[in-house]
């Protein structure tokens, strides 16, 4: 099939977006936009802000079917399936923090697994069999050998982790089970960095939990120092080793992995860069970026983190023809453009 007759075949159909107002669900809005997909999002807007909506309208010339609601309310979830007509299901929402996940087990198990549980029985019962999981590279656990790659045994480290290994479980018996589904899942490594415009970025409420967002509160000022959480791990500088992915980059992914359900039933894949980065790597990165000095306070590990992990991508271009193109200077600068213009977050005018 070629492309364009692919996209001719996309314009009249309709995504639910789960999540599409949170951080990677709004900049993959935008791509799904220029793609021509109509979307309709769902957002319990417990992470998020309904000034996303008048972003996206900002960025897409259109504004976003938007309805405030609960993955987990089976009934609404029917009724906007049915009502929008949609075709697939693009599902970002639930909880993401490792850390929280270990003090909030049942909060995370519920509202993850059931949560996707719900979902999917809803899109059974319209008959709506397309989609696109977003999972995590947590699954893996601690590495037996680096770069990952989807061969690698699965064993989840952090209740976060392991909610996303069930429910990747449950969409592999599910695929199994019924050759209709036609399921994408995506093992993210690590978002950050924004829109180029900085119209939409990560704006977590109260204390982030992931790095990229610290550092931007510390190098504003409205938070005194980045906590670091162990430097005595088995790395180059003893700081933590990630693989840190431009969002503009993994927006592009979902829009690669959408399209390849066209012709493919199920599949796993990473989405990453395939170059790890310290903590301290980042954090110089950004200080570049901002032109500010960023103080820090080392702590002791975290329950559930690992030293290192970063992403073979191979699959990824072979299966997708998809491979990250912005770079950590990219990550770190449209990562300021955004804290810098947006100081309040979305709390900030445009």
């Amino acid at each position: 099939m070629g492309l364009d007759t692919l996209r001719m075949r996309v314009m009249d159909k309709s995504c639910l977006v789960t999540g599409g107002a949170g951080f990677i669900g709004s900049h993959t809005v935008v791509e799904l936009a220029k793609k021509g997909y109509q979307t309709v999002i769902l957002d319990s807007l417990v992470n998020s802000s309904p000034v996303v909506l008048d972003r996206l309208e900002q960025l897409t010339k259109v504004r976003p079917h938007f309805v405030e609601g609960d993955v987990r309310d089976r009934a609404l979830v029917e009724k906007l399936l049915r009502q929008y007509e949609v075709d697939s299901v693009l599902h970002f929402a639930g909880l993401k923090a490792v850390y929280e996940s270990s003090n909030k087990p049942l909060a995370y198990y519920n509202t993850n697994v059931l949560g996707t549980i719900s979902l999917l029985e809803a899109m059974q019962t319209c008959g709506v069999y397309k989609f696109v999981f977003s999972s995590s590279a947590t699954v893996y656990g601690v590495a037996d050998y680096l770069p990952l790659d989807e061969n690698h045994p699965l064993r989840a480290t952090s209740p976060y982790g392991r909610s996303k290994l069930m429910i990747e479980d449950i969409l592999r018996d599910l695929s199994k089970s019924d050759w209709r589904w036609r399921i994408s899942i995506l093992r993210y490594f690590n978002p950050v960095g924004a829109h180029p415009s900085g119209l939409i970025g990560e704006d977590p409420k109260g204390i982030p939990n992931n790095l990229s967002p610290y550092i931007l509160h510390v190098a504003l000022g409205q938070l005194p120092y980045l906590r670091i959480f162990g430097d005595d791990y088995n790395t180059p500088d003893g700081t933590g080793v990630r693989d840190y992915i431009h969002v503009q980059d993994l927006a592009a992914g979902h829009i690669k992995a959408l399209e390849a359900l066209e012709e493919k039933q199920s599949f796993a894949v990473n989405l990453g860069t395939g170059q790890g980065y310290s903590v301290m790597e980042m954090l110089r990165a950004f200080e570049k970026a901002s032109g500010k000095d960023i103080p820090i306070e080392v702590l002791p590990r975290r329950a559930g983190d690992i030293a290192s992990s970063y992403a073979d991508t191979k699959m990824a271009k072979d299966l997708l023809g998809w491979s990250a193109e912005l770079d950590l200077q990219n990550m770190c600068e449209d990562g300021w453009n955004w804290a810098n213009k947006n100081p309040n977050g979305y709390g900030s005018k445009p």
